[in-house]
């Protein structure tokens, strides 16, 4: 049948360029349809498209809306990563350990990935990690400030991880994003936490804001820090950056506080995987040193 299928259906002008991408997508709907022993005409009649456009797909000659693939994917009950091809279609143990994960709640998620790090050796060692602690949070959050009275408290170095970058770069952040782009940022990154873990036991970091949009940068430092969330107020991130002197956040005030709002609306799942948040909205700094001072002594089990 699948042969029939495909003298009956194959498309004309084989010589035609095709896109290596739309060509391994239609392999991977291909093999999904296999792997669920379904026809072409069954998939095509419970995806509601004709099969003429589902044969198309699967040759890689048809540029197929995201509707329609949503709509092959649900067909064959499946994920729209996994007919796209994310890292966890590349083969079964990969597909059997995202079944296991798809259904568990956020704790049960974080033990896995803390178990998971112990077992490979990425977990860190637990009393280092207890007194690494590590400040994340945007911009105005209060990371440099109260994480410099922080480290003076705790008798702790502070590393303005945003400084280690640039003296690795040689220039200015916002150079290094315009001269060599976010993967050339990402990687000066990733050495700086590396260098600040291997030579301090006992350190106050405060990071860069965008640091947990790095998935890779942000498990390192979740298994070898205690993290501590900074939270604010949007208003208050806006109001702090420009008390400092720094007016363009202000250029385009509503476009700019829309912009930073869906920021913090996309960074907040990540900031959350913090061990300790404390919020500055509404505190004087003294008031938010005071309750930043008293959680991670807590932590550390040391005297208030």
């Amino acid at each position: 049948m699948a042969s029939q299928e495909s003298q009956l259906l194959a498309p004309s002008g084989t010589d035609t360029k095709r896109s290596p991408f739309l060509e391994a997508l239609g392999e991977r709907v291909r093999n999904l349809r296999s792997r669920k022993g379904m026809t072409r005409r069954a998939v095509a009649v419970a995806a509601e498209v004709s099969e003429r456009h589902l044969a198309n797909l699967e040759y890689g000659t048809g540029n197929v809306s995201v509707l329609v693939l949503l709509q092959v994917s649900q067909a064959l009950q499946c994920s729209l990563a996994e007919l796209l091809g994310d890292v966890t279609t590349r083969s079964p143990e990969w597909l059997l350990i995202r079944e296991l994960l798809s259904k568990r709640n956020e704790a049960d998620l974080r033990r896995a990935r803390v178990q998971l790090g112990e077992m490979f050796g990425e977990g860190g060692n637990a009393q280092e990690r207890k007194t690494r602690i590590a400040l994340i949070g945007l911009r105005g959050a209060g990371k440099t400030a109260l994480g410099q009275r922080l480290a003076d408290d705790l008798g702790f170095p502070f590393i303005e991880l945003s400084r280690e970058i640039e003296q690795f770069a040689g220039c200015q952040i916002s150079e290094i994003h315009n001269l060599y782009g976010a993967n050339a940022y990402r990687r000066y990154e990733r050495r700086a936490l590396e260098e600040a873990i291997q030579i301090y036991p006992e350190v106050v970091i405060a990071t860069p804001g965008g640091l947990v949009s790095d998935s890779a940068n942000f498990n390192l430092l979740l298994s070898h820090c205690t993290t501590v969330w900074l939270q604010a107020d949007a208003a208050d991130h806006m109001g702090r950056v420009a008390a400092q002197g720094d007016m363009r956040p202000m250029a385009a005030s509503r476009e700019a506080m829309e912009d930073l709002k869906r920021i913090l609306e996309g960074r907040a799942a990540f900031y959350s995987k913090a061990d300790l948040a404390i919020n500055t909205s509404g505190r004087s700094e003294d008031q938010a040193f005071d309750a930043l001072r008293s959680s991670v002594r807590h932590h550390l089990a040391w005297p208030a």
